[in-house]
């Protein structure tokens, strides 16, 4: 066993000296400092207010949490941090906030959105409405006029927020679906005319064969089951994706931190 030398008056040699005369190497530990980090930025949630009617609440799902659970999972696993704001509460999920009032035609809908995201101030919008509109045969003529006064209601009460809208759902019967197409061809015109304004505002087509199908619909013929409300879900996300990839929404508010 090896035993340490002794010097004459207590005299050491460095360490240095020391390691040669021994032979082996003198390895010195790193300190580490455990920090806590007092500072560090964490992406704000952005905030997404569900609007619209019946369809919005969630109504002919098992659940009531219609689009809107599935659609907040789709955008947890694309890396999206989103809270569901609105005055409103349906459904199973935890998160379930939304601004969906049954029954409620455009104009009446946007009353009501305005009050509330004057308080809220959402970042980001759903929109889908005006199937009341065509049920009840409601001025038809003035739907489009209807829309732009919500959309710019929308913008006045929260600026600078983005709005995701769809176009209205098939329906069973064949002349409210008629109805139902023509409101379509107005509201993707009207979109257009919003995005050459400058306004944040994407159409997403909830009528087309990704949409939900006939066989998609309840007894009712209007409201989505739960295969329809899935179906809505993944075209809200294409819709947010595309506002996403536009510069519409702000990168520090959408994505997840990385712990």
């Amino acid at each position: 066993m090896f035993s340490a030398p002794h010097f004459p008056g207590g005299w050491k040699p460095p360490l240095s000296h020391l390691s040669k005369a021994l032979k082996f190497p003198v390895h010195k530990q790193a300190t580490t400092y455990c920090t806590r980090p007092e500072h560090v930025m964490r992406p704000t949630p952005l905030r997404l207010m569900p609007l619209g009617g019946s369809i919005t609440h969630g109504v002919g799902s098992s659940h009531q949490n219609g689009y809107r659970d599935v659609l907040l999972q789709l955008l947890y696993r694309h890396s999206y941090q989103v809270r569901l704001v609105g005055s409103r509460k349906s459904g199973t999920m935890t998160n379930n906030e939304h601004e969906g009032w049954r029954g409620f035609r455009i104009d009446q809908i946007a009353t009501k959105a305005k009050a509330s995201a004057e308080g809220l101030q959402p970042q980001l919008f759903t929109v889908n409405a005006g199937s009341n509109d065509c049920l009840q045969g409601y001025k038809l003529e003035e739907a489009s006029r209807r829309m732009d006064n919500l959309l710019e209601s929308l913008w006045l009460a929260s600026p600078d927020s983005t709005v995701v809208i769809g176009s209205l759902l098939v329906n069973k019967d064949k002349r409210v679906d008629g109805v139902i197409r023509d409101f379509n061809q107005q509201l993707e015109k009207l979109v257009r005319t919003k995005r050459w304004e400058g306004r944040k505002v994407v159409f997403v087509d909830m009528h087309g064969g990704d949409g939900p199908l006939v066989e998609d619909l309840g007894e009712d013929g209007t409201h989505p089951n739960d295969a329809g409300y899935a179906k809505m879900a993944k075209i809200w996300l294409q819709g947010i994706q595309v506002a996403s990839n536009s510069g519409f929404l702000s990168a520090t508010e959408t994505q997840h931190p990385s712990s």
